[in-house]
């Protein structure tokens, strides 16, 4: 069975990350995956919009995939329904991120295990900002 690092190992992550891409980020204001990456954004992280057919998430350019993404990723959070994570953490594995977090409500334990197997730390069904506020 799947269990979360301890909060010392999330809060190390946190810390040492500062690229983010954030899949299924939404251009809409009032949708949780906004207002999330906003206040990341806001801590210092750099967010990196992973969405297609969207142009610009909070004054970044945004990509159709984690593979179109021109720089370093430290760490990819998901807002994606629990049925897309398979091919993102495929994506995530190819590209060697070192870490993903599946944000709170979405449950994929068999992607969270290949992911962890793989050699990416894996936090799931828990919230980044709620975390770092928490912990940091």
């Amino acid at each position: 069975m799947f269990a979360n690092p301890s909060s010392d190992e999330c809060r190390a992550l946190l810390k040492k990350t500062r690229n983010i891409a954030v899949v299924g980020l939404s251009p809409k204001p009032d949708r949780p995956s906004y207002c999330v990456a906003k206040a990341m954004q806001g801590f210092g992280f750099n967010i990196i919009p992973v969405r297609p057919a969207t142009a610009e998430v909070l004054g970044q350019k945004a990509y159709a995939s984690l593979r179109d993404v021109p720089g370093p990723i430290d760490l990819i959070d998901v807002f994606r329904a629990a049925e897309f994570v398979d091919a993102i953490v495929d994506e995530g594995i190819a590209l060697k991120v070192p870490a993903i977090w599946i944000q709170e409500g979405i449950v994929n334990e068999a992607a969270a295990q290949r992911a962890r197997a793989a050699g990416m730390t894996v936090v799931m069904d828990r919230c980044i900002y709620k975390d770092y506020v928490a912990l940091c």
